[in-house]
């Protein structure tokens, strides 16, 4: 139990045990029932957006280097500062890292199930992510959970905190619209690798996968989706509220699964390809044309990952 679940089961209205019992039973500082997080200043906002902007430029970025390259943009900024704001925006450098099989001590880790894996259907493999959205004033983050063959989203929530419940319900509510996926790839972050998030998966027996931490590669499409989206919505826009973030958002997502052809697909949308192929159950081959679809570029972007 984190130490957020455990910090709510704290009852001042209980007369049998003190406040200073609760905590120290359930192992938390009294302190903490009473801090109130400092909003985030106008200044850090507008780097934080900067920031983002440039990690999807480039994901290797570290704190260093991005130190550096918002210094020659003619940021008074330090290290500590960017550091601080990448661990808000659950920005890391993709470069690979020694250790870098360590999660979070508490949590259970999956092996990566994916290398060399063919990937020809959709409910094949599912995966999830998180990101940053910046507002014109603070910013929330989002998740989304794709089906890896078809591109298409399947669900997403939009939560201002990052704790695992919004990735249970955006997992919950794919399942009960779609199904569910032989696969289930993730990241090792603390809301992917939490019991409650976990347990929805083992339930149904689908099998659990999870990238190497820092592997960016591990996760290439939905990390693409974020590139598309902050490219061609959010950044062109300033979401003066949650509410308002919620609505474009979703709006983008209608487009990008219904509406905006892609390449790799045929020029066909998602949701058109993940359709066909729940439908058909055949083999990828003899469902679309070779003009449309050339599987042998599908396994190399799968053997990409290796």
């Amino acid at each position: 139990m984190s130490a957020v679940e455990r910090r709510g089961l704290v009852d001042n209205a209980d007369q049998a045990l003190s406040v200073v019992a609760q905590c120290r039973l359930l192992k938390i500082a009294r302190s903490t029932l009473y801090y109130r997080p400092v909003p985030i200043s106008e200044d850090d906002l507008g780097l934080m957006r900067r920031m983002d902007e440039l990690y999807l430029a480039a994901p290797f970025y570290g704190s260093r280097r991005m130190t550096a390259v918002l210094r020659g943009a003619g940021l008074h900024v330090n290290r500590k500062r960017v550091r601080r704001l990448m661990r808000v925006m659950g920005l890391e450098a993709i470069y690979q890292q020694p250790n870098t099989s360590r999660g979070h001590p508490e949590h259970k880790v999956y092996p990566y199930l994916l290398r060399g894996l063919i990937i020809d259907r959709a409910n094949q493999v599912w995966c999830a992510d998180i990101t940053y959205i910046p507002m014109a004033r603070g910013f929330v983050y989002l998740v989304a959970v794709m089906d890896w063959f078809s591109r298409r989203v399947l669900a997403w929530r939009v939560s201002i905190g990052m704790d695992s419940d919004f990735c249970v319900e955006a997992l919950a509510e794919a399942m009960e619209r779609h199904g569910r996926p032989e696969i289930f790839n993730t990241d090792q972050g603390v809301q992917f690798t939490s019991a409650a998030f976990l347990d929805e998966l083992e339930a149904r027996g689908i099998r659990i996968s999870m990238d190497g931490k820092g592997r960016f590669l591990d996760n290439i499409f939905i990390e693409r989706l974020w590139r598309s989206l902050k490219y061609e919505e959010v950044f062109i826009k300033a979401y003066a509220s949650v509410a308002e973030a919620r609505y474009g958002i979703g709006g983008w997502f209608a487009f990008y699964n219904d509406e905006r052809p892609h390449q790799a697909l045929g020029y066909r949308t998602p949701r058109v390809v993940f359709e066909i192929s729940v439908c058909n159950h055949v083999d990828n081959a003899r469902r679309y044309p070779h003009d449309y679809v050339d599987n042998s570029n599908r396994k190399v972007l799968i053997n990409v990952v290796e």
